[in-house]
């Protein structure tokens, strides 16, 4: 049993020593410092997708700006070479 300022979530006594082993096996000492790094994880996933997200419209706006860019991979390369 798990609780939480006054809730409580029943799981069963098979998935409470899968999360403590998971926990030990990431050098933690408790099931809730696993599930907080969980929480963290997951936050900072949301936080770099909306990244991704806003760099991909900023590249849309470019590109409906002033079309599409060329590669300038082969410039640097001759650029390198010079």
């Amino acid at each position: 049993m798990i609780f939480a300022m006054g809730k409580k979530l029943v799981i069963s006594e098979e998935l409470y020593e899968k999360l403590e082993a998971a926990a030990r096996r990431r050098g933690l000492s408790s099931v809730e410092q696993l599930l907080e790094k969980w929480q963290a994880s997951e936050v900072e996933l949301y936080r770099r997708r909306e990244a991704v997200r806003r760099i991909d419209a900023v590249r849309e706006k470019l590109r409906e700006t002033y079309g599409e860019m060329p590669d300038s991979t082969p410039l640097i390369r001759e650029d390198r070479e010079r």
